[in-house]
């Protein structure tokens, strides 16, 4: 059954700040001041990454739960490379991220179960999936006043 995720984003005229609100909960968006921003919050590509690991640490409690494996504890580091140029407009430089780089520490007492759930986390998170395959992307309205 296709479910339909919603989230709603307002700026909020200090800076280059942005409030993303989703169901009851609130992000503040943000730049650092180097770009332009007030550095209040992450900024957008931040909360990407994290959105990533926050996918995969979920997703491995889920496995770990429904298979029985004692996963103790999750961290993880996740580094994006981008180039602000390419979103300024270089046209030789790709206007994303170029390179995402995921280090994982699982604490638990079966190696091979910890492998396994890493493994599954990897190939069925719906963020990861998102980025590494192409999701369209459509604009449905826009009202200008």
């Amino acid at each position: 059954m296709l479910t339909t995720s919603e989230v709603s984003i307002k700026s909020l005229g200090e800076g280059l700040q942005v409030k993303a609100s989703a169901r009851d909960f609130d992000i503040l968006f943000d730049e650092p001041t180097d770009m332009g921003g007030t550095n209040a919050g992450m900024n957008p590509i931040e909360g990407l990454l994290c959105a990533l690991g926050g996918c995969q640490a979920i997703a491995l409690k889920i496995f770990a739960h429904s298979q029985g494996v004692a996963l103790e504890d999750i961290e993880m580091k996740i580094e994006g490379d981008i180039d602000p140029e390419g979103f300024m407009g270089n046209p030789d430089i790709p206007n994303g991220l170029q390179d995402v780089r995921i280090s994982v520490h699982l604490k638990c007492a079966d190696a091979e179960a910890a492998q396994a759930l890493a493994d599954l986390a990897e190939e069925r998170c719906p963020v990861g999936n998102c980025l590494t395959n192409l999701v369209p992307v459509t604009r449905t309205e826009l009202t200008i006043s």
